[in-house]
C-alpha cells in the first residue's frame, strides 16, 4: 500500500550517510536515486524511504507530527536500530518500550530533526 515516504534533508551528504549506516542494520540499501534524492529499501518494487533535498531549494524543516516508523523485526531489532541511531548522531525522543500489549517501540530524531520510530507490531 505505500510505495515511499521522504525525509527532507538540510545537508543531504550528512544524512545520507547517517541512513546508510542505519538502514543496513536491517538490510536496507540505496535502490535509486538523482543528485538531490535517494531511495532505500530491501528490494525493488518494496515500500522505500526516501532522502532528499526539498525540490523547490527552499530550506528543510520537520513538521510536527509527521513521522516515519521502520520495522524492527522484534523487541531485539527495535533496540538494535535505537541504539545504532544514536550511535550515528540520532537524539533520543523515547526510550523503546512495551506501550501496548501489541506495540514495541522506541523514538529518535535524525540528525536533521526528523523523528523516526522503530517499532515490532504483535496481533492483540
Amino acid at each position: 500500500m505505500l510505495a515511499y515516504s521522504v525525509i527532507g534533508a538540510r545537508d543531504l551528504d550528512k544524512l545520507l550517510a547517517f541512513y546508510d549506516s542505519l538502514l543496513e542494520t536491517i538490510g536496507g540499501k540505496q535502490l535509486m536515486g538523482l543528485d538531490r534524492i535517494k531511495f532505500y529499501g530491501t528490494d525493488a518494487g518494496g515500500a522505500m524511504l526516501a532522502v532528499c533535498k526539498p525540490a523547490d531549494g527552499s530550506a528543510q524543516s520537520c513538521g510536527n507530527g509527521q513521522m516515519i516508523a521502520i520495522p524492527g523485526g522484534s523487541p531485539e531489532g527495535v533496540d538494535a536500530l535505537y541504539k545504532r541511531a544514536l550511535e550515528l548522531g540520532a537524539s533520543d525522543a523515547g526510550a523503546p518500550e512495551q506501550a501496548m500489549p501489541f506495540f514495541y517501540g522506541g523514538y529518535v530524531r535524525d540528525p536533521d530533526g526528523n523523528k523516526i520510530g522503530f517499532v515490532h507490531l504483535t496481533p492483540a
